[in-house]
């Protein structure tokens, strides 16, 4: 057709010169009958788009500069073709975090598609079902188990892409950032709790993103690589595994499952008195105890708690933002 062989000479003048700015945008202005609705979809006219955009990234025009009619009908390609291609390739600290994304949702998977002997937890208005089992490696295992009225695109965006804005529903929770971004389902993100009965404590997590046709899985684990210092009165924690299924309700799909499986370790510790006669050396009547000496039991009914509170406050978050 006579508008693509237009547009073919158009890339082939570029390659004969070295066109300034004014020049490309005069030969953009020539093809942009594709600006025209009723003429998007002729044969050949992406194809034809997608050269001049190569010759605008080869001259080293931006983005913004591109006319919108190219942009529209380029979507995507004209994003990809807007960017050199050695920026997007993720580097070897990024590569670490995706790759220790995707070995937690495989360990999470396991323990999701093998049974296990889960015994009920006793939490009190939890609002979800609580159970936990003990595996190897890491230990105790939560899971809590509900159904929520959202569907799943609506709970992902509260539980990945928003995760910086929980404090705000979540009172257990005073600040949650997002330290960096390795891949487009792969989060670094730092949390530090509010007070709490086993004190203050802040977590440095990878975070990942998973989704297939049945489900999304969130996953999350203790970072291994650079990680920032603990904030003045935290104690670092660590989470082993956290992962997060989301699927729709059989027959409902404006409803979500949600299957939450937890293992932590809270590093608790404690001060406790001593009788005045105790050697000591600056602090006579205190004496600090390493982890291990409050019962495992205190600890495990600690983690139950959270995921109930957890629920109830993403309920009611969701409750009071349902209509907005």
């Amino acid at each position: 057709m006579p508008a693509i062989k237009a547009k073919g000479d158009a890339v082939r003048a570029c390659r004969l010169a070295a066109p300034t700015r004014d020049m490309l945008q005069a030969i953009i202005k020539l093809c942009c009958g594709i600006a025209h609705d009723h003429l998007r979809k002729l044969p050949g006219l992406k194809t034809a788009a997608t050269a001049v955009m190569q010759e605008l990234t080869g001259s080293h025009c931006l983005h913004s500069e591109v006319p919108p009619c190219i942009q529209r009908l380029m979507g995507k390609d004209a994003a990809r073709c807007a960017e050199p291609t050695a920026d997007t390739q993720p580097s070897s600290t990024d590569l670490s975090y995706i790759h220790q994304g995707e070995k937690a949702l495989q360990r999470a998977l396991g323990i999701l598609q093998q049974p296990h002997c889960w015994q009920p937890e006793a939490v009190p208005n939890a609002g979800a079902a609580m159970s936990s089992t003990a595996l190897p490696g890491l230990g105790r295992v939560f899971r809590a188990e509900a159904v929520l009225a959202v569907p799943v695109g609506r709970l992902q965006g509260e539980l990945f892409e928003r995760l910086e804005e929980m404090p705000r529903w979540n009172p257990s929770l005073s600040r949650v950032e997002v330290l960096c971004r390795p891949g487009e389902d792969t989060l670094v993100t730092h949390e530090v709790t509010a007070a709490s009965p086993v004190g203050r404590r802040d977590f440095v997590s990878t975070r990942h993103r998973s989704r297939t046709r049945a489900a999304i899985y969130l996953v999350g684990t203790t970072a291994h690589l650079e990680r920032p210092p603990a904030p003045q009165g935290c104690v670092r924690a660590e989470t082993r595994l956290s992962c997060i299924v989301l699927q729709p309700l059989p027959g409902n799909p404006s409803c979500t499952r949600v299957t939450w499986l937890l293992s932590m370790d809270l590093k608790v510790s404690c001060t406790v008195a001593v009788p005045p006669c105790w050697p000591s050396t600056r602090h006579p009547s205190r004496v600090s105890l390493p982890q291990g000496w409050i019962p495992t039991s205190v600890t495990n009914r600690v983690l139950p708690q959270c995921q109930a509170k957890f629920i109830g406050h993403l309920r009611q978050h969701l409750s009071s933002t349902a209509c907005l």
